[in-house]
């Protein structure tokens, strides 16, 4: 009796391919996102509310518009760039 396994996994992107070098790219803009996000926070922790009001509303808005714009300027500052050109050259699979 044979038994045959099938896996639901897609394969791995490496770095070569075209949906490699995409994915990694993705990655990279991702995690530099993540640091724009932590640097604006940190800039804006003492930002005064024009409105003098503290309404949760507000911390939430403030929070979101900070990630999107860290969003928006992935890819931008050159972290990501920096981090692509390194694994790249490493032939990293992710």
């Amino acid at each position: 009796m044979e038994i045959s396994t099938q896996s639901s996994q897609k394969a791995i992107p490496t770095i070569g391919t075209k949906e490699g070098d995409k994915a990694l790219r993705e990655k990279t803009d991702q995690f530099e996102s993540i640091i724009v996000k932590m640097m604006l926070d940190e800039a804006m922790k003492d930002e005064k509310n024009i409105y003098a009001t503290n309404d949760p509303g507000d911390k939430i808005f403030k929070s979101m518009y900070r990630d999107e714009l860290a969003n928006a300027s992935a890819g931008g500052f050159g972290f990501s760039q920096m981090l692509y050109e390194n694994l790249s050259q490493k032939g990293v699979k992710h």
